[in-house]
C-alpha cells in the first residue's frame, strides 16, 4: 500500500493537498508561532521545531502511505497550513487508531477549507486505505475544530486526559470524536 499512496495528491475544488516542499517550511513556521492559531496547543513552535514537525510528516507518508498533506489554495497558490491522516504516537484506550486533523493559518479560517479538506481526506482514508474508522479529538474549547468534527459526520464519544500534556495543565482534557467507513458511507448514501 505504501508505494503506490505515499504521492498521493488530493485535490478539492478550491484546494490542493499535496506532498510538503522546501518552501512550505517558512510559512509554516510562521502559521505555528501564531498565538492565535496554536492558542489550545501548548505552546507555539520554533522555525526549528516546525521544521522537524515537516520531516516527520514526510516519515509518516514513507511509512504509513497517508498523512498530513500540505494545503494548497488553488486559485492562490498560497500554502495554507494541513489536513491530513496521522497515527498518533500516544498511548491511550482508544488507540492504535487514525487521526484526522488540520491547522490552517488565521487568513485561511471561517471560509469551509477544513471541511472542505477533511471531506477528502476521510474519503481517502476509507476508500484508498481501506480504513475502518477514523477519530478526531481537541481540547473542549476548541469550538471551530469541533464544528468542523461534526460537519464532515464526526460522533462525540468521549472525553480523555491526554497523555502527553501534564494532568494539571488546561489544556490536558480532551474530547474525541469519530466516525466509522459504515457511518460515511451512510452519510454520502442519504
Amino acid at each position: 500500500m505504501r508505494n503506490t499512496l505515499e504521492k498521493q495528491t488530493l485535490e478539492t475544488s478550491r484546494l490542493i493537498l499535496r506532498q510538503w516542499r522546501k518552501e512550505d517550511v517558512a510559512p509554516f513556521a510562521e502559521m505555528n508561532a501564531d498565538r492565535k492559531v496554536m492558542q489550545y496547543f501548548p505552546e507555539t513552535l520554533s522555525y526549528e521545531e516546525s521544521a522537524q514537525l515537516v520531516e516527520r510528516y514526510q516519515q509518516h507518508f514513507d511509512e504509513y502511505g497517508f498523512g498530513l498533506w500540505a494545503v494548497e489554495i488553488k486559485d492562490q497558490s498560497t500554502f495554507a497550513g494541513f489536513i491530513g491522516l496521522a497515527v498518533p504516537q500516544f498511548t491511550a484506550y482508544f488507540t492504535p487508531c487514525v487521526e484526522i486533523g488540520w491547522r490552517l493559518a488565521a487568513p485561511h479560517w471561517n471560509q469551509g477549507y477544513a471541511t472542505e479538506g477533511a471531506q477528502a481526506a476521510l474519503d481517502f482514508g476509507f476508500n484508498n486505505c481501506n480504513l475502518k474508522e477514523i477519530v478526531s479529538f481537541t481540547v473542549p474549547a476548541n469550538v471551530a475544530s469541533r464544528r468542523v468534527m461534526e460537519k464532515i459526520g464526526m460522533s462525540y464519544i468521549d472525553n480523555f486526559d491526554h497523555p502527553a500534556i501534564p494532568g494539571d495543565d488546561p489544556l490536558s482534557r480532551h474530547v474525541l470524536y469519530r466516525i466509522t467507513k459504515e457511518e460515511r458511507d451512510a452519510l454520502e448514501a442519504a
